[in-house]
Formats: structure tokens, C-alpha cells, sequence
């Protein structure tokens, strides 16, 4: 199967990552050789794709803001939790991953996807029914960050008990009154982050399965953060832990 990918920096990431199959690269014409169309096309020139101009109006089939770029690749390379042990085993690091349960929009996911990338997480596993996967919508949202993480679709009762035999610590993400407080919870060490879906938290035998529950104190008149503002901020704070 193919997609087309599009904007300048999901297209430029998905060329630098190179861990897909690329068959076209589509370029508007009059835009402007400079920055990142410079650096799309040194890199497709690397994979020896040569860029196709043409008209503006044809890139606008693939996504309402392409900024005149479109790449057609080959769909999303999935990982598996043992890529992402031997990623933290190479790295020589204590393993971090985020789990996410059931999350549904692609913009959440995109953001939880960047995210993780840019606090070195070494994997992501999402389950592998029931939840958004990554498409094109996603490589967008994440603004291409999907292309250099590793994603590994699951079953998340399974994967917490594989992480688990790893002697990693599973700390789910909810709001719940009994949940310890963050900034009272140790990030450090082997560490699983579980953030649960949008509208229902955490399924039960999820929660059940994670060795602790933490949450954001809210301090304002808004009761909850979305899950992909909630999951960051204890993304970040596990990476400064760590």
C-alpha cells in the first residue's frame, strides 16, 4: 500500500528517517527553492527520487494544507516491543517507554507522538485494535516526529506484563482523587508511562495492571487537561528525572 505525506516537515523527516519506500515527490510549482524545499530535495536526491512539479491545486487531493509539497511512500514500518528493548539495550539507557490506551484523535496522538521523540522515549506502544494508528493525518500532527520513533501496536495487558519481567516500574496517568500527586512520584529507572483515552481514562484491567497511579494537580477553574497535554507534561517530567 501507499500514502501521500505532505508538509515540509513531515515530508523532510519521513526522507531523513528512510525507513519507508519512496515513489513519487511532488513539488508546487513556484515555491521557492530555500530552507526546508532545499533541504526535502537534497535529501530525496539521496534516495535518488527526483522531484515533479507541478500545479499548486494538484497537492490539495492529499490534505487541506500541503505547502507544496506531497511525498507517496510506502505505509507506516511498525516496530515491536523487542525493537524498542534492543533500542534502550544499544543505547545503554534504562528503558522508557509510553503506552497509550485507546486513543482515538490523530491530533492527540500526533502530539503524544512528538512528544515522546523529543524526550527520549525509545518506543511507543498503542494497542492494536480500537485506537487511531498512524496515518498521514498523524505523520502531519506529529510534525513527522513518527518517522524517527519506534510504534509498536499491541495488546496493552500483555505489554505491561512483558515490560513488567523487564523489572520496569508501569505508572498509569489519571486524574483520580486517590492518584499520587506527580511531583511525589519516582520517574526514575526503567519506566512505563500509561496515558488512557480521551473521554474514558484508563481501561480497568490497564489500571489494575500499573504498579502506580499519578496525577496532575489542577490548580484552575478547568478541571482536566486533554490526554496529549497531560501525557507531555509527564513525559517531560520523567525526562528530567532521568
Amino acid at each position: 500500500m501507499k500514502e501521500w505525506i505532505t508538509g515540509r516537515n513531515p515530508v523532510c523527516e519521513c526522507l531523513r528517517a528512510g525507513r519507508r519506500h519512496f515513489f513519487r515527490l511532488l513539488i508546487a510549482q513556484g515555491v521557492e527553492e530555500k530552507e526546508r524545499i532545499n533541504e526535502i530535495m537534497a535529501v530525496a536526491q539521496a534516495h535518488r527520487l527526483t522531484p515533479e512539479r507541478v500545479q499548486g491545486a494538484a497537492l490539495d487531493e492529499f490534505s487541506e494544507n500541503p505547502q507544496g509539497v506531497a511525498l507517496q511512500a510506502s505505509e507506516y514500518p511498525y516496530a515491536d516491543l523487542e525493537a524498542i528493548f534492543s533500542l534502550a539495550e544499544k543505547k545503554q539507557e534504562a528503558l522508557f517507554i509510553l503506552m497509550l490506551d485507546q486513543v482515538q484523535d490523530p491530533q492527540n496522538l500526533g502530539t503524544l507522538i512528538r512528544s515522546a521523540e523529543v524526550f527520549g522515549v525509545h518506543g511507543l506502544v498503542i494497542p492494536a485494535h480500537r485506537a487511531a494508528g498512524v496515518t498521514p493525518a498523524v505523520v502531519n500532527a506529529s510534525s513527522g516526529a513518527s518517522e524517527h520513533l519506534l510504534i509498536a501496536p499491541d495488546n496493552l495487558a500483555q505489554a505491561i506484563d512483558t515490560v513488567k519481567a523487564r523489572d520496569a516500574w508501569v505508572i498509569g496517568l489519571d486524574m483520580d482523587a486517590s492518584a499520587t500527586p506527580l511531583a511525589q512520584t519516582n520517574l526514575k529507572g526503567a519506566l512505563v508511562i500509561v496515558v488512557g483515552s480521551e473521554g474514558e481514562g484508563l481501561r480497568r484491567l490497564v489500571r489494575e495492571k500499573c504498579d502506580l497511579i499519578t496525577s496532575i494537580p489542577m490548580k484552575g477553574k478547568i478541571a482536566s487537561l486533554n490526554a496529549a497535554v497531560a501525557g507531555s507534561i509527564v513525559l517531560q517530567a520523567a525526562a528530567a528525572a532521568r
